[in-house]
């Protein structure tokens, strides 16, 4: 069953630049009535703000936050929820991969903790049982979720978490009672500024040339990726996996992923 964006209010955080930017207007060429953007790039986040507005007048409005900080995080949540009285879809799009020793805290607060908190405080307003319009969550995984590697340990662990988290709040009888859908989304290598040496950086000297590493992998545009979500948005089910790599479009792997935990779960049951 295909859900329709049209009128369709939509909270994203860490959208001021790269798939965050893009999927923003897709969004809004979709039809949504508005589009709440956060990220700690202000410059960004305006300059997006205002474009966007010059284009589709009053429906977007850049919100400067930081998801590690709850305060901010939920001042701009309670800032869309005025307005509007309600937000249909949540896309948790901030992530950070540095496994740095500078940096590995930072990573684990942006790619697991902020994303929980987000989607425990969106899960909650939008809950039926609780007097809520029901909604999305889209909560932003990677590729890194379904394999392992030895060179970006925290980032991968962080991913997987995203991945586990989300399929187990989004199950079925969870959606049942709430009326909330939550979904996983896996992206590719992606052509953005995630993969810079300013912003890529290992946990250790064992592994000097990120670049080759990541040249490994096929690499997809940012429009790709954007467009991925749109469709991942419009296709997923509550606890769905989904996959954008290479540019292929989304490709629904709940089937793969459910197979996997219970090859998992084996020794467990034995």
């Amino acid at each position: 069953m295909t859900c329709d964006l049209k009128d369709k209010v939509v909270f994203l955080t860490g959208g001021a630049i790269g798939i965050g930017a893009v999927a923003a207007k897709l969004f809004l060429e979709e039809g949504v009535k508005h589009i709440g953007i956060t990220d700690i790039d202000v410059n960004a986040g305006k300059q997006l703000e205002q474009e966007l507005n010059s284009k589709y007048p009053g429906r977007v409005s850049f919100i400067k936050c930081d998801v590690t900080n709850d305060e901010e995080l939920f001042a701009a949540y309670d800032q869309i929820l005025k307005q509007f009285g309600y937000i249909d879809l949540v896309i948790n799009n901030a992530g950070v991969m540095n496994d740095s020793p500078k940096m590995y805290k930072k990573s684990i607060e942006v790619n697991v903790t902020a994303l929980v908190t987000s989607t425990l405080k969106a899960w909650e307003f939008m809950r039926k049982d609780k007097s809520g319009r029901g909604g999305t969550i889209v909560n932003v995984a990677s590729i890194s979720s379904m394999m392992q590697d030895s060179f970006l340990p925290i980032y991968f662990a962080t991913k997987s978490a995203v991945l586990q988290f989300s399929n187990c709040i989004g199950d079925q009888k969870n959606y049942e009672k709430t009326g909330v859908k939550v979904i996983a989304i896996s992206y590719g290598a992606t052509d953005t500024s995630l993969l810079s040496k300013q912003k890529l950086h290992s946990f250790s000297d064992l592994y000097p040339d990120m670049d080759e590493i990541i040249s490994k992998f096929p690499c997809q545009s940012v429009e790709a990726a954007a467009k991925g979500l749109i469709e991942t948005c419009k296709r997923g089910e509550s606890g769905s996996s989904w996959l954008v790599i290479n540019g292929k479009g989304a490709e629904d792997i709940t089937p793969i992923i459910k197979k996997a935990y219970s090859i998992l779960s084996e020794p467990v049951f034995q």
